[in-house]
């Protein structure tokens, strides 16, 4: 069998790649006392005093929501929030596999930003920490905006924030590798939606040089017609000499290529056309911005994709479930830029001196290190910036 195939046949057996496991014990009259009525009734009644126990007595500060409409589901679009549900279960998977989280995934019915907005700030109190997914932009932005302003947990949408921890750790090691600054680098990001500018936005934090996004219509620079009003911020912080070409003349002399666009859309030349040493990071999935060894054939020093057969993968799922460890762990309000900075740099440094090289530049995603490193990045980062609660 294929691997179509096979994920067809596991998905069926499994019917599901979630269930619910008691903590406690019901085997009889006395343990039904005390983990429902009438010993229930105590824990309720403490709550209703102080509402920060419910941390104490409840698994809210363990569980996060995974909630998506089923717009942007993986590289298969807007597929509906049924069809999504795969997806969300298997994020869900992932967070209890790296990081002891218990993830519940939401579907919900609904492309309204209000009636979203409004469907998760209802249910946020359920919740340690929500996790937004597969949401098409720029709707996702003003998405997470609004809930970061109203939910009283941390809101991370990974599409945008895990990308750009990861792009972030890859481009740390990638200036340790070729002895570059980072604010001496002329970046050129294929793509403009919610990953790109994330990714845009968290490089001017870490002091990244020029940065230049690029829609198919062309360079994002101030003044730009076509641009959405998420495109327009960035555009006003980068881009510094206002460059109006294309994605291909934005490269002459470009240091690095960061791609979250579509499937073939550079060749060898364009890279040639590159500055020496030039990074490449082509992290379309599944199928990249131009194949690794075409990269190479056009003089790319340091190449990574977004898959697993390839080296230098570059792959949220080293960076969400440390973030949210962490975040969980001290009970944060947000989920800040100093907590994804402090995320992209433990995420580097769990790459030696000694194993650093052009074909490896990122741990592997199955690194079970990096989460508990992430995770303790991210929990005194959380404290040094004032957003910790306990």
């Amino acid at each position: 069998m294929d691997i179509k195939e096979r994920a067809l046949k596991a998905h069926e057996a499994w019917r599901g790649k979630l269930e619910v496991r008691t903590k406690c014990p019901i085997e009889s009259a006395e343990d039904l006392t005390i983990a429902y009525t009438p010993g229930v009734a105590e824990p309720c009644l403490k709550i209703s005093e102080n509402k920060d126990l419910q941390y104490t007595y409840t698994g809210r500060g363990n569980t996060v929501a995974v909630i998506t409409d089923g717009s942007a589901v993986l590289g298969l679009g807007d597929i509906g929030p049924e069809a999504g549900m795969p997806v969300m279960e298997g994020k869900c998977a992932l967070f209890k596999a790296f990081g002891n989280i218990d993830a519940i995934p939401i579907c919900v019915r609904s492309k309204e930003v209000d009636e979203i907005v409004r469907t998760v700030e209802l249910i946020a109190g359920s919740f340690g920490g929500i996790n937004l997914e597969d949401i098409a932009a720029p709707r996702c932005i003003e998405i997470e905006r609004q809930l970061k302003a109203k939910c009283d947990c941390p809101v991370f949408h990974d599409d945008q924030h895990g990308t750009a921890i990861v792009t972030s750790a890859a481009l740390i090691n990638t200036c340790k590798l070729t002895g570059k600054k980072m604010e001496d680098l002329k970046i050129v990001i294929s793509g403009a939606g919610a990953a790109a500018l994330a990714i845009a936005k968290l490089l001017l934090a870490m002091k990244a040089g020029d940065i230049i996004c690029c829609s198919r219509k062309g360079a994002l620079y101030e003044g730009n017609p076509n641009m959405n009003a998420e495109q327009a911020l960035v555009a006003a912080m980068t881009n510094k000499e206002k460059f109006t070409g294309s994605l291909k003349e934005a490269l002459v002399g470009a240091d690095v290529m960061i791609g979250v666009s579509g499937p073939n859309i550079l060749t060898a030349e364009d890279i040639a056309k590159m500055a020496p040493k030039a990074a490449v990071f082509a992290m379309a999935n599944p199928v990249p911005e131009i194949h690794p060894d075409e990269a190479k054939k056009g003089g790319a020093y340091v190449v990574g994709t977004g898959r697993s057969d390839f080296p230098n993968q570059i792959n949220n799922v080293l960076a969400f479930p440390g973030v949210f460890r962490g975040a969980l762990d001290v009970r944060a309000s947000d989920i800040n830029e100093e907590m994804k900075m402090a995320a992209a740099q433990a995420i580097a440094d769990l790459v030696s001196d000694d194993e650093l090289g052009p074909d490896y530049i990122m741990p592997p995603s199955f690194n079970r290190e990096a989460h508990a490193k992430v995770a303790e990045a991210v929990r005194k980062a959380a404290i040094d910036s004032g957003v910790a609660r306990i």
